[in-house]
């Protein structure tokens, strides 16, 4: 059996394992580095960790910490307080507001299960208050993740993009995301027809916060303090910086955070805990697996796999279904770092457009998180009233294999038949 054969099964089980088990999806891929490294490889330990993205770690530990900083002081609370006072009321606006508002946490560096944890549970408040779905609402803040993941300083848009970079694959970090969101606002907008959104038009809440059907109290709102206000400070910094200078997100944050800090130490007690520690060591264990399949010669033996296929279009396709039923039950963050560089290979053979079947892979990959079975859709199903919980479970999950097939498909015929990317 070649080396390339054993690596391929070596991360096949990987997958295996973390959907079926507790076992950490990067302790496991660091494991699998070590033991095909020293049994079949013949690898040091020098060698296996030369593959460690740390530049990718720093911009992980950075945007997270800063996000940390960002809850802990109540910002957050504030922008989804005063982004809902800004419909007037208008009850069909809030599952939108929630949409924007995980969108742009997840733009500006939160981690998907960070921003939906913390969204989820005001936005299902908000449902509960105002009579709203609770699938509505949990599809929409689930899609809003994704919609905003995407942004070059996004932490799926800084793997992906890193992927794409590394590999030396053309690339275009604006058409990523400007796809992406789009893409996630018009499923947004089936979801609120197919989900009782239609019956929300016209609904106004009262002056004082309560709905004019039912009385319910909306939540209080918060003042913009000084720590508040030097966060949001910092975040328009860390967006300018990086999209008008150039400079490095994941420095960017660190220098951020150290200033909050140092100016409210209070208010930023308790960030480091924050840190999305877990999501750092999946994306950096997954990429250091993948790194030494490169140096194994798997990717590019897998790639010319997929390049013999007569039709290149149906091997798109194929890789797009893939990446989207395995992140239905999996990480998104993992198999964005896993599957584009099983794709470069079938890419450099220009035969499909590298722009078009990346941006495909990507949105098909994401749009499946409200799966049950993947982070952002236990976390909305975890907020869900009790009464509504299998309820929601058992659509979420009609929702997320339904989405898993139609995605890649949508997708396909979008970014990748045309030609044009």
């Amino acid at each position: 059996m070649s080396d390339q054969v054993i690596s391929i099964i070596a991360l096949v089980l990987i997958f295996a394992l973390a959907t079926f088990s507790a076992v950490h999806l990067g302790v496991l891929a660091i494991v699998a580095a070590f033991i095909v490294g020293s049994t079949v490889a013949n690898e040091s330990s020098d060698d296996i960790f030369s593959g460690f993205p740390g530049d990718l770690f720093v911009v992980l530990v950075g945007v997270t910490l800063l996000f940390g900083i960002a809850k802990s002081n109540g910002t957050v609370d504030w922008l989804v307080n005063a982004a809902v006072k800004a419909v007037r009321g208008r009850i069909a606006l809030i599952p939108w507001v929630m949409f924007l508002v995980t969108a742009v946490l997840t733009a500006v560096g939160a981690v998907t299960p960070a921003a939906v944890g913390i969204v989820a549970p005001i936005g299902l408040g908000f449902a509960v208050a105002y009579g709203i779905s609770p699938v509505l609402m949990g599809l929409f803040i689930a899609n809003g993740a994704s919609a905003g993941g995407f942004s070059p300083i996004g932490v799926f848009g800084s793997i992906t993009n890193n992927v794409v970079e590394r590999n030396d694959l053309p690339g275009s970090p604006a058409t990523l995301f400007t796809a992406s969101f789009l893409f996630n606002v018009g499923l947004c907008v089936i979801i609120f027809l197919l989900f009782g959104g239609r019956r929300l038009l016209g609904r106004i809440a009262t002056s004082g916060g309560k709905d004019a059907d039912d009385g319910a109290t909306a939540p209080a709102s918060l003042r913009l303090d000084l720590p508040r206000a030097l966060t949001l400070l910092g975040l328009l910094s860390l967006v300018a910086g990086a999209l008008f200078f150039d400079l490095d997100v994941g420095l960017m944050a660190l220098t951020i955070s150290v200033v909050l800090t140092l100016v409210a130490p209070t208010s930023a007690k308790g960030a480091v805990d924050k840190c999305a520690w877990s999501t750092v060591l999946l994306v950096c264990g997954i990429v250091t697996y993948v790194s030494q399949m490169e140096r194994l010669g798997t990717i590019d033996w897998l790639g010319e796999r997929v390049a013999s296929i007569d039709a290149p279009l149906l091997g798109a396709l194929l890789i797009c279904l893939i990446g989207a039923v395995v992140s239905a039950f999996a990480s998104t963050t993992g198999m964005l770092g896993a599957l584009i560089p099983l794709a470069v290979p079938f890419l450099l053979t220009g035969q499909v457009g590298a722009v078009g079947l990346i941006t495909a892979l990507a949105i098909s990959a994401s749009i499946v998180d409200a799966s049950p079975f993947s982070t952002s859709g236990a976390l909305v199903t975890a907020n869900t009233p009790p009464d509504q919980r299998d309820l929601v479970f058992r659509r979420l999950m009609a929702w997320g294999l339904g989405i898993a097939v139609v995605g890649p498909l949508v997708t396909w015929c979008l970014f990748v038949v045309p030609g044009s990317l």
